[in-house]
């Protein structure tokens, strides 16, 4: 191979991910630029409510034109101030909608930018150490065999069938540890774009050209190519009716006005400026101007959180999640059974047991064994010994023997399960204490793991290994049960181990020995009762229950079957992200009702402005309806739709960012919500139309 070839096989950049500022001038002036060539009438019609103040934009204009020959409606300058600012309006929404696409964007175009042109090791028969050919990566293919090695990028997606290796993701997720991948097993998948920093691997691609995992994660970031919901579809509708309610009223009053004028033979008659003015301020346009954006930026945070979502639907589902399944290892406990204590034999005291144990444990580089060591050394202060002046035989672990430990000369020092090392102890001639039993039997029924250790034929007492509880999941359990939300553990322990994980984590259920076939039995259950279920898996023995779910979040570190069957990718593959993407989606979905109710609080002061004013002149009745005594009829209606604008720019940052999230009850979260936003949208119009008209008066601007 020549080196120009060996350089182009190993050309990669990790640039790392840039966290862009809520108003970053990368997206700042893209999104400016968008918002006007989101003007056109195709893109206009995906928001029906914006579409009627487009259409009322477009109207207004018209007049004004037709007002600078002498035969407008009204003043030129009332009825072009009134255009520009319903400009404005749709102006202002569309960038809402273009901020929140222009982050999903910035994401995609940094995952695009690892997309490199890579030279593929290509083999010609599965086995490592056989011929291989140099071949583009764009020319792979599903079924191919590739080596990749030590600084090699991994060129396309794929399957480990021999080898094992490091690998780094960071790339992907951002994660600066390698992470292991070896064939068979549930960490055999890799991905195209991550780098083998030793050793080799022997890989099947499973994806083509275009299909691999990277692409799909940056079709699912774009959010211009976001699908609408069913609860967003639903939202729409409500504001297509009441729209269309409002249009039919507002396109009534011409004809009453002008015939209450006739006949009264006294008054004026109201513009189709004021019509337009009244419609777009009686219109939930404050909604409809973020709707959009709430749900692109919705999939936005998930991304932000590291989690792939194939779509809005799932982000939402996940706001509607009520029973939550999670693995036991990895989520609720840490996910290495760790020494808690040491329970010696009669005669032998615990010191004594400690020191032979962590003897035995010197060689384990197991977590559990290391945790042995760690553990003598706190409570007895025993350090690490020089073990080569004792020429010790480290004795490793095997599934047959199911035990380790050291061999000092004629001296045995062995660790292992209770009932391995009774047969071996009973096979030396030696006795085997009833009370070391008794206290095999007390740690099992606490749903821990006893290792009993024995010295030279002596039994010198058990070892505790205990499940770690994570620190706060009982707190956060605590939160999910306030919020209606049930949590179940699955775990494949006995029923006595499971029953004492899940009452020290604080789980509601749990179900043991659990098989694939049992998950997703207990899946289909939940959901007959109509309830949402979610739940994470890595593993091929996961995939049908995944499948199942509402929402399935799939490890990244995980199978190729697993991520499949997913709605959701974890590229951090944590366990626990589960608890993160309910409070997400749980959050978008109150971004979108609070905003909701704001939008038609906020409606009613907005009555008080424009009616009174649009109708003074046929109705002087109407007057007293003036309660924030506005300057003049003009100052009233441009104020309203000034407010009407501005409101929409100023919610931009809460759409994006989302409404604080507290895990409180649907009864609590409904009467916080119409407090803050539903009365909070009256009074704040009130103020803001009022500060407006004041601030034209003063500038003699109407």
């Amino acid at each position: 191979m020549s080196q120009a070839t060996q350089k182009e096989m190993t050309l990669f950049t990790n640039p790392p991910a840039k966290k862009l500022a809520m108003f970053d001038n990368e997206l700042l002036m893209p999104a400016i630029a968008d918002s006007f060539r989101k003007l056109s009438p195709r893109t206009q019609l995906r928001s029906p409510v914006m579409f009627v103040v487009y259409v009322g934009s477009i109207i207004t204009t018209g007049l004004y034109v037709q007002s600078l020959f002498g035969a407008g409606e009204a003043r030129p300058g009332f009825i072009l101030a009134t255009a520009v600012w319903l400009w404005f309006t749709v102006l202002f929404a569309n960038f809402a909608e273009a901020m929140a696409e222009g982050r999903s964007k910035a994401q995609a175009a940094s995952l695009r930018s690892l997309k490199q042109s890579v030279i593929a090791k290509k083999l010609a028969s599965p086995k490592h150490g056989t011929t291989w050919l140099p071949q583009p990566a764009l020319d792979l293919r599903k079924g191919n065999y590739i080596l990749v090695e030590a600084g090699d990028v991994i060129p396309i997606d794929g399957e480990v069938i021999e080898g094992v290796a490091s690998v780094d993701e960071s790339a992907i997720t951002g994660e600066s540890a390698p992470v292991i991948r070896e064939s068979g097993g549930d960490f055999s998948s890799v991905t195209g774009g991550t780098r083998v920093l030793s050793d080799w691997l022997v890989v099947k691609v499973t994806a083509n050209p275009g299909e691999t995992f990277l692409d799909r994660m940056i079709s699912m970031v774009e959010g211009a190519k976001r699908q609408k919901t069913p609860n967003e579809i639903a939202l729409t509708i409500l504001l297509v009716a009441l729209t269309i309610v409002f249009l039919i009223v507002t396109v009534t009053l011409l004809p009453f006005s002008l015939f209450s004028v006739a006949a009264a033979g006294s008054g004026t008659p109201i513009t189709i400026t004021v019509l337009i003015a009244l419609l777009v301020c009686l219109i939930p346009t404050t909604i409809g101007g973020l709707l959009s954006a709430i749900g692109v930026a919705g999939m936005s945070r998930m991304m932000q959180a590291n989690v792939i979502a194939t779509s809005g639907r799932a982000v939402e589902a996940a706001g509607d999640v009520d029973v939550l399944l999670l693995d036991k290892t990895g989520t609720i406990t840490l996910g290495n059974r760790q020494a808690s204590a040491f329970f010696a034999a009669p005669g032998v005291s615990e010191q004594q047991l400690a020191d032979v144990a962590q003897l035995a444990s010197l060689a384990d580089e197991t977590p559990e064994g290391r945790s042995i060591v760690v553990l003598a050394k706190q409570k007895f202060n025993i350090r690490e010994r020089e073990m080569a002046s004792l020429q010790a035989v480290f004795v490793p672990f095997t599934a047959q023997t199911r035990m380790s430990g050291v061999d000092l000369g004629e001296r045995h020092v062995r660790k292992g399960a209770a009932d391995t090392v009774r047969q071996y102890v009973e096979s030396l001639g030696q006795p085997y204490p009833a009370e070391v039993a008794r206290a095999v039997d007390d740690v099992s029924r606490r749903g821990s793991t006893p290792l009993v250790v024995v010295d030279a034929g002596r039994v010198m007492g058990v070892v505790e290994l205990k499940d770690i509880v994570k620190g706060g999941i009982k707190e956060r359990f605590a939160e999910l049960r306030r919020m209606g939300i049930k949590t179940v553990m699955i775990t494949g322990d006995n029923k006595l181990t499971a029953a004492a994980i899940a009452a020290e984590a604080g789980v509601d259920d749990f179900l043991a020995e659990a098989t694939p076939e049992d998950k997703l039995k207990l899946i289909r259950s939940y959901q007959s009762e109509g309830r949402l279920v979610a739940m994470t898996g890595d593993g091929t023995n996961d995939a049908p229950a995944l499948a199942q779910a509402d929402v399935a979040v799939a490890m990244n570190s995980g199978t190729q079957a697993a991520k499949e069957a997913g709605n959701m990718v974890d590229l951090d593959s944590n366990p626990t992200k589960l608890l993160e993407i309910v409070e997400i989606g749980k959050q978008m979905l109150m971004t979108r009702g609070s905003l909701t109710t704001f939008s038609i609080s906020n409606d009613i002061a907005k009555y008080f402005a424009i009616i009174p004013a649009a109708f003074v002149g046929t109705y002087p009745q109407l007057k007293a309806l003036d309660i924030m005594h506005l300057a003049s009829p003009s100052s009233a209606i441009m104020s309203a739709v000034i407010f009407n604008a501005l409101i929409i720019i100023a919610l931009i940052p809460l759409a994006l960012k989302g409404v604080q999230y507290r895990a409180i009850g649907a009864t609590a979260l409904l009467r916080r919500n119409l407090l803050v936003y539903g009365i909070g949208g009256i009074i704040l119009p009130f103020i803001g139309i009022k500060a407006i008209d004041l601030l034209l008066s003063a500038l003699n601007l109407v």
